[in-house]
């Protein structure tokens, strides 16, 4: 199998643009209300409660699925991943440890990318919180709990949806580190560089995709996510 066929795989997959399939098929075109973003926030305030709980969903599986596709077909010695389906393993390919973690990495970062811009929809698309969420499921399973308390006690404490996000995803890398240094990877120096990198590509991919709700937090016109929203 060619290693470029995941991350093409992925993109594709990413580049569903459900949040708008699932407004369309209430009769709205979700790009034309609220944010204009076809991300699961904005199809729960417009749409409903039920449609955007099904659009972060689907959201975060098409993050999720390319990337254990990525960890099962990419493979190295010594690799143990909870998250790798058994079931591929006549597909893997075992490769040295940098190069399958650069091809698993590749594969999550086009999957989010085929999210935050669908060629399906002029090369737009949503902001990819969601979908990488999804994808470190994957990668980092255990710092997807620290992620969510993170971001619940943000949004909790400035019902800002944006801030709760950007922060998230801005305190990625740091928690990437951090768990290697706590496994005794960094001073080992086995840590894996480039999911760092990817977090690091994550981190700045949500703080652009987020640079109009940061222009109208600076103004004062960002929405609170209040309860007379949902």
């Amino acid at each position: 199998m060619p290693l470029w066929i995941p991350p093409i795989i992925a993109f594709l997959a990413g580049s569903i643009p459900f949040g708008l399939i699932i407004a369309k098929a209430k009769g709205i075109n979700i790009r034309e209300h609220g944010s204009g973003n076809i991300g699961a926030t904005n199809v729960l305030r417009i749409v409903g409660k039920p449609y955007g709980i099904a659009c972060l969903i689907l959201d975060l599986l098409k993050g999720l699925i390319p990337a254990v596709l990525g960890i099962s077909l990419f493979t190295y010695a010594g690799e143990s991943n909870p998250m790798t389906l058994h079931a591929l393993e006549p597909y893997a390919i075992e490769l040295d440890q940098t190069k399958a973690q650069i091809l698993q990495i590749l594969t999550a970062l086009a999957a989010i990318l085929g999210h935050n811009y669908s060629p399906w929809i002029g090369f737009k698309g949503g902001k990819g919180i969601a979908t990488s969420g999804g994808a470190l499921i994957a990668l980092m399973p255990a710092a997807v709990l620290i992620l969510i308390a993170i971001w619940v006690i943000l949004y909790f404490t400035t019902k800002y949806v944006s801030i709760a996000s950007i922060g998230a995803a801005a305190s990625l890398p740091f928690l990437m580190i951090f768990g290697s240094w706590y496994h005794d990877k960094l001073a080992n120096g086995t840590w894996n560089k480039p999911l760092f990198v990817f977090c690091i590509v994550v981190a700045l991919l949500a703080v652009w995709r987020h640079r109009s709700n940061i222009k109208a937090l600076i103004d004062g016109s960002e929405h609170q996510f209040s309860k007379k929203n949902k």
